[in-house]
């Protein structure tokens, strides 16, 4: 008995036990080496004469539940005997790289062959408790047969006659036939399940799905008895068991294929028999790549939202494949956070893999497709939203929310891809429009973006300050999303196009001065209507309200003081419209913001908003404040400034602070 080269117990321990993560991808590395084994002899016979292939290749599947063995086997290129010492006996060689290195003359670097380390085969062991490899190289007489337990060292021996399998027989033969001997199952290892059609087709399904070539499997099939001559009209059918040779696995992934050569209802069909969906995708996208670094993609935007998206548990990610292997099922770096709901799967022989080849060494490759990707995202749903504007408002309905937080948990990074994908609700067109379309719509002058947020849309567009801005000609966004206010505090602004007298006019300046076209554009703060300082009053509006406000300091402080701390100060504004008081805030946190980050598990630890009190002094409400500090009434005075501040908080869709004491001061005001 040989043993193996290098330090063989350890490392062969190491792989088994340490390397793969799951033990069902030995049949994945078997077959992907004798799709390796068919691709050789298939190249052998286009670079040399002597080489005739006549045979179909392909790779066979067996199982046999007494003998409790699987066997894989291929009609492929084979080995000798030196070629099985040399390969399976050196840990860690790959036989696929080094033909590739020898054929580097012909093309070797284009030649499209999975195995790279030398490792898959080892995989075995951990089912098996002992595997045998029977190989006849092409054009051969003698075939060789190679058999371990994987600790003690191997044998390799010649065949004799009664040893070898039908497939190798035959003088003209060739190929390798890979019996593995599995291990009884325990408790905490199942191995009987691998000796199942069900299981094998399943794990072909998953794994090896799309390898090139025919991976064939006799199958259990049911088929009904012709009816006998003499039967009674009580017959009943009778059928039969039969065993019929199968191809397993499809061959051709869709992706490979050009759009042009797929109807829309295969690709649908595919995503529904992929992703486990039962309506068809929103939108589908196809492209391919070639040059340094080459790929496939085929990606899907579902028309629902997946039940989980927004749970701890949900995964995002692409289905990775290289040469139509599956390495990763949901390759999390293909994909941004903000397009976590796209489904697909990317295709590419260049990608850079681990010993295991269940995760990838080279991040650079990975993050050049992924640019690639979330650009043809990008472009696909600003398609969208121009061509098919009711299906973009149906997709963002289900997704718009990953958007907007894609932009807050980036800091505002990728706020120039994603502003132009976002809609929000017009209160003045009572429609979704985009930022551009607002800065497109906004008045003469007009330098930020006003909007209003809170729970419900209904109540923000009944709020006094939004009216009274779209009595003013300003138009608001109504927010009701809680991540929108945290999103515009990190966007802070949005670059639109002057409007067109303002254009005129820099353009003018500019020609003059040869400098860049982006002169022509402008930065469009967002702006709460909630603010303190909001000022949407004309000039003489505003005057009169602060001449108000100073010939009233001492009722306004004395506001201040019967609301002991609720708010930092009592103000006039001519912004309020019919009402008589709002509550206003100050500073970067506002009453929304506070509401949300109020519902957190560190609500106690959060920032709070300062409120300020706005009162209206052309409302009839503020001539009975000075009336009652004329006459001293201070109590009065204090039980105003509660009610005022109370009613400002609901109209905020906030609770009060003491809905008692509320209801008693209504009460006493009655």
């Amino acid at each position: 008995m040989k043993q193996f080269k290098t330090e063989s117990k350890k490392l062969l321990d190491l792989m088994i036990n340490s390397i793969y993560t799951n033990r069902e991808i030995f049949l994945r590395e078997l077959i992907s080496n004798a799709s390796d084994a068919l691709d050789k002899l298939s190249f052998e016979s286009l670079i040399k004469k002597d080489v005739n292939v006549t045979d179909a290749l392909a790779i066979n599947l067996a199982f046999d539940k007494d003998a409790r063995t699987i066997t894989v086997s291929d009609n492929g290129i084979g080995m000798t005997k030196d070629e099985l010492d040399k390969n399976l006996g050196t840990i860690a060689h790959s036989g696929s790289e080094q033909f590739k290195e020898e054929n580097s003359d012909h093309q070797g670097d284009n030649i499209d062959i999975i195995g790279q380390f030398g490792v898959g085969f080892y995989s075995s062991f951990m089912i098996a408790q002992k595997v045998r490899v029977m190989s006849r190289a092409y054009g051969k007489k003698c075939a060789y047969v190679w058999e371990s337990d994987g600790v003690h060292g191997y044998t390799v021996a010649e065949a004799t006659d009664a040893d070898l399998p039908e497939s190798l027989r035959a003088d003209s033969s060739h190929g390798t036939v890979i019996t593995l001997f599995l291990r009884p199952s325990t408790e905490a290892e199942d191995t009987d399940q691998f000796l199942s059609e069900w299981k094998l087709r399943e794990l072909v399904r998953h794994y090896s799905n799309y390898v090139r070539y025919p991976i064939q499997m006799m199958v259990e099939k049911s088929r009904e008895l012709p009816k006998p001559e003499d039967a009674g009209d009580d017959y009943t059918p009778q059928y039969e068991q039969y065993q019929e040779l199968e191809t397993i696995n499809s061959m051709t992934p869709i992706w490979k294929k050009r759009s042009s050569e797929v109807e829309q209802s295969d690709y649908d069909e595919f995503y529904k028999a992929t992703f486990h969906d039962w309506e068809n995708p929103a939108r589908t996208v196809s492209f391919h790549a070639e040059g340094a670094l080459s790929y496939d993609a085929l990606l899907f935007i579902p028309s629902r939202v997946p039940f989980d998206l927004y749970s701890k548990d949900y995964e995002k990610g692409l289905a990775l494949y290289t040469s139509n292997v599956l390495i990763q099922e949901k390759c999390a770096d293909l994909l941004p956070d903000c397009y976590n709901f796209v489904r697909g799967v990317v295709d590419s022989p260049d990608v850079t893999l681990n010993i295991s080849r269940e995760t990838l060494q080279q991040n650079s490759q990975l993050k050049a497709i992924a640019r690639r990707v979330e650009k043809k995202i990008t472009s696909e749903l600003e398609a969208m939203r121009d061509s098919d504007r009711p299906a973009y408002e149906q997709f963002f309905e289900n997704f718009g929310r990953g958007l907007k937080f894609g932009i807050y948990s980036s800091y505002g990074a990728k706020a120039d891809e994603l502003a132009d994908l976002l809609l929000f609700w017009s209160a003045r067109e009572k429609k979704l429009v985009t930022l551009k379309e607002y800065a497109q719509n906004r008045s003469e002058g007009q330098e930020k973006i006003y909007y209003a947020a809170g729970t419900d849309r209904e109540r923000l567009a009944n709020m006094p300050v939004v009216k009274n801005a779209l009595a003013h000609g300003y138009d608001v966004l109504l927010c009701t999303q809680d991540v929108d206010e945290f999103m515009f505090q990190v966007m802070r602004s949005y670059q639109a196009e002057l409007l067109a007298p303002a254009a005129a006019a820099t353009a003018a300046a500019k020609d003059a001065s040869s400098e860049t076209s982006e002169a022509s554009l402008c930065d469009l703060a967002f702006t709460n209507v909630s603010a303190a300082d909001l000022n949407l009053a004309s000039e003489k509006e505003q005057e009169e309200a602060k001449t108000a406000g100073e010939k009233h300091k001492d009722l306004l402080d004395t506001l201040a003081k019967a609301l002991d701390g609720k708010v930092t100060s009592v103000t006039t504004s001519a912004s309020l419209g019919e009402a008589p008081a709002r509550v206003a805030t100050e500073g970067p946190v506002s009453l929304e913001m506070e509401r949300v980050m109020e519902q957190g598990p560190e609500a106690d630890q959060m920032p709070k908003a300062q409120r300020v009190l706005e009162v209206n002094p052309q409302h009839p409400v503020f001539q009975k404040l000075v009336e009652a500090q004329a006459s001293k009434k201070e109590d009065k005075l204090s039980l105003y400034a509660n009610l005022l501040y109370d009613q400002a908080l609901l109209v905020e869709g906030l609770p009060v602070d003491d809905p008692i004491q509320f209801a008693k001061n209504v009460t006493e005001l009655m």
